[in-house]
């Protein structure tokens, strides 16, 4: 399903019961007494309502994060290893690094294509077009201009 059509959906079967929902929790924390245990939870989610609801307005956007998590499983498991990194600026390099390819793999880039291109172009790059080396959008301009040099 892409993207649109999981919008499209969301706002059809969704939206109805979250502004129900959302409806419902005003009203109830309307009559709570201040005593309630009830109140904390209830503001809690009112607080946090426009990012608990913007599933709703982008069909993007993950329902889980089940893919955030999957992504910090390998950090989890080498967490005894990068005791050894020789330094907090080594422990630093090393964060960002993962960082930068556990970004192109999850906008499914190749990480080592990405860099070398990223290393060979970046000099010559204006500071205006530097977004364009960002994983999401490399992929684009790259396809971009391997049909262009077909």
């Amino acid at each position: 399903m892409s993207a649109e059509e999981r919008l499209a959906a969301r706002q059809e079967k969704s939206k109805p019961l979250f502004d129900d929902m959302h409806e419902w929790l005003k009203r109830e924390r309307a009559m709570l007494s201040k005593s309630s245990e009830a109140i904390e939870p209830i503001d809690y989610m009112l607080k946090r309502w426009d990012g608990f609801a913007r599933f709703l307005e982008d069909g993007r956007i993950c329902l889980t994060n089940n893919a955030a998590e999957r992504a910090l499983r390998g950090i989890a498991l080498g967490r005894r290893n990068w005791t050894f990194a020789g330094s907090q600026r080594g422990a630093d390099r090393a964060a960002i690094m993962l960082s930068v390819i556990t970004t192109c793999r999850l906008n499914d880039v190749d990480p080592k294509a990405w860099l070398a291109d990223v290393f060979a172009r970046i000099a010559d790059l204006p500071v205006s077009r530097l977004h364009e080396l960002l994983p999401w959008q490399w992929k684009t301009h790259k396809g971009t201009a391997i049909a262009a040099a077909a």
